[in-house]
């Protein structure tokens, strides 16, 4: 029987992740397969049966993982992550819980804790989120400045786009997208108002140009630190493997 220590080697190691990651993106497949009423219609009952062989062998892995850790298998936040997906999976579909179901194609997501290029990229957004945040607020308060003013400026000719606050925000919302924000919108509010232009053509600069761009460099110095910081971890455990190797060479000479 393996020891915790080796079993833990084993299980994080690159073999077993990529086999794991396999089984992953086939379950995927599986679930995908039956949305289709003919394909269930004729295979429906093996493809249940590899379904529930993909939960099970989750389930075991999850296992493996908490004896091999023990309690510092809650101390990663992917494996608690990992827990959290297939203990949805495991919930049943039944007594008014029918939509626990749909929640299984959650367990695709695991794909995020299996493969490290993407682990990279959630932890670089995870870390964008507090600067997110106040950039968001910045947004609110746009917006917010916006649509009052639409409301104001607007709402009398043009009640169904900006007759009040929520129907001018989510008209702005369209503008900001530039989602026909031309033809739909800026063009028959100019025919009436020959210079709204003054007003929406800064608003999307504002917000589509200036603030989304603001988002977007946020999250990718994120990503940069996040990989920047996986690339000094992994010289740091490359140095100490050498240095390991060196002790023990040393060792074996002092013996002789």
């Amino acid at each position: 029987m393996l020891s915790r220590e080796k079993l833990a080697q084993v299980l994080e190691g690159r073999t077993f992740s990529t086999i794991i990651l396999g089984i992953i993106l086939f379950n995927a497949a599986l679930m995908g397969m039956e949305t289709s009423p003919s394909l269930m219609a004729r295979f429906g009952g093996v493809i249940n049966f590899l379904d529930q062989l993909c939960l099970i062998i989750f389930v075991i892995e999850l296992v493996a993982k908490l004896y091999a850790h023990g309690l510092r298998f809650f101390r990663s936040g992917w494996n608690v992550f990992d827990l959290i997906i297939i203990g949805i999976a495991l919930i049943p579909a039944a007594h008014g819980l029918s939509v626990l179901r749909a929640l299984r194609v959650m367990r695709v997501m695991r794909v995020i804790s299996v493969a490290p290029s993407l682990r990279r990229v959630v932890e670089g957004f995870i870390t964008a989120l507090p600067g997110m945040g106040s950039v968001f607020l910045l947004m609110a308060m746009i917006f917010y400045v916006a649509a009052v003013m639409a409301t104001q400026l607007y709402g009398a000719d043009f009640p169904e786009k900006f007759g009040n606050l929520t129907a001018s925000a989510l008209t702005l919302f369209q503008v900001m997208t530039l989602e026909g924000w031309a033809g739909d919108v800026v063009r028959p509010v100019m025919e009436v108002h020959p210079y709204a232009w003054l007003f929406f053509l800064p608003f999307i600069l504002i917000t589509t140009f200036a603030v989304v761009n603001l988002l977007v460099g946020l999250i990718v110095n994120s990503m940069q630190a996040a990989a920047e910081a996986d690339t000094k971890a992994a010289e740091e455990d490359h140095f100490k493997n050498i240095i390991a190797r060196l002790e023990a060479i040393e060792r074996r000479l002092d013996q002789k």
